[in-house]
């Protein structure tokens, strides 16, 4: 994940890593681990980061060269459901079981189905490394675009 993205953007506008952290809603300190590649950040906030300085998701975590999208709206609340129905999607298309997907992210097959089913937000590492494996757009598994593969990776 290319974390320069964030203090590109920040710098570009202008903002301390207090303001954006005032406009985000949590502390300078939360954002500045963000910022400087210690902790991820969680993907209902990168949602608002990229809403903020209306850059696409798949720019913002250098999934992509292209800043702005055209197919992109802005999305004020990620929808849980929508990501796991898109999520499956993504899945049955590569012929892949739940036990196959949660092997690859190292992760459980339990957790890939509350995901699935939206019962739970999937964390935004384990996005990134579906988006960048199967070429798909994280603004569309977020719902942000209805393109749903991106251009190849930067």
């Amino acid at each position: 994940m290319n974390t320069k993205r964030l203090l590109d953007l920040r710098e570009l506008n202008n903002l301390y890593q207090k303001d954006i952290a005032e406009k985000i809603g949590i502390s300078q300190q939360t954002y500045s681990v963000w910022e400087n590649g210690t902790k991820i950040i969680p993907l209902k906030h990168l949602n608002t980061v990229c809403n903020i300085y209306n850059v696409s998701m798949d720019y913002s975590l250098g999934l992509s060269n292209q800043k702005i999208n055209n197919s992109i709206v802005e999305v004020k609340n990620l929808n849980k459901t929508e990501i796991g129905k898109r999520l499956k999607e993504i899945r049955e298309e590569n012929s892949l079981t739940l036990r196959t997907l949660a092997n690859e992210l190292n992760t459980t097959f339990s957790t890939i189905s509350a995901y699935e089913t939206g019962k739970t937000l999937i964390l935004t590492a384990f996005a990134y490394q579906i988006c960048q494996k199967y070429n798909i757009s994280m603004d569309w598994l977020c719902g942000k675009s209805t393109v749903k593969y991106r251009e190849k990776s930067c």
